[in-house]
């Protein structure tokens, strides 16, 4: 709370506003039992009974479920460094410059 002055007759207190807090109006605002008494949303009910195995849901495309891939993981190569803000692995030409931590990429120097 915060006392100010009041025109001619002392100290008045004044509550602060908090303007990020949701406003209702007296109508919009439903007392607890108000709530109970109207029961469960009827939509609610309707997400739970869903599965996502659902066999009328069709994706499109071909069925990829049985296809390995094969990767080949490189390791980091000489003319490349880690970034040590966004630890991506970048080429030297975008290096912005080196601290004590290691080397930041021209994109996380920005």
């Amino acid at each position: 709370m915060v006392e100010v002055p009041k025109r001619g007759t002392g100290m008045q207190e004044i509550m602060a506003t908090d303007y990020d807090a949701p406003r209702k109006s007296e109508e919009e605002a439903d007392s607890i039992e108000a709530l109970k008494e109207r029961g469960p949303a009827k939509g609610a009910s309707g997400l739970d009974s869903e599965d996502a195995d659902n066999p009328s849901f069709d994706l499109g495309g071909s069925d990829l479920s049985d296809v390995e891939l094969d990767v080949v993981v490189l390791p980091q190569q000489d003319d490349e460094f880690t970034c040590v803000s966004c630890f991506l692995v970048r080429h030297r030409s975008q290096m912005d410059h080196q601290t004590d931590l290691g080397p930041i990429c021209a994109e996380c120097a920005a």
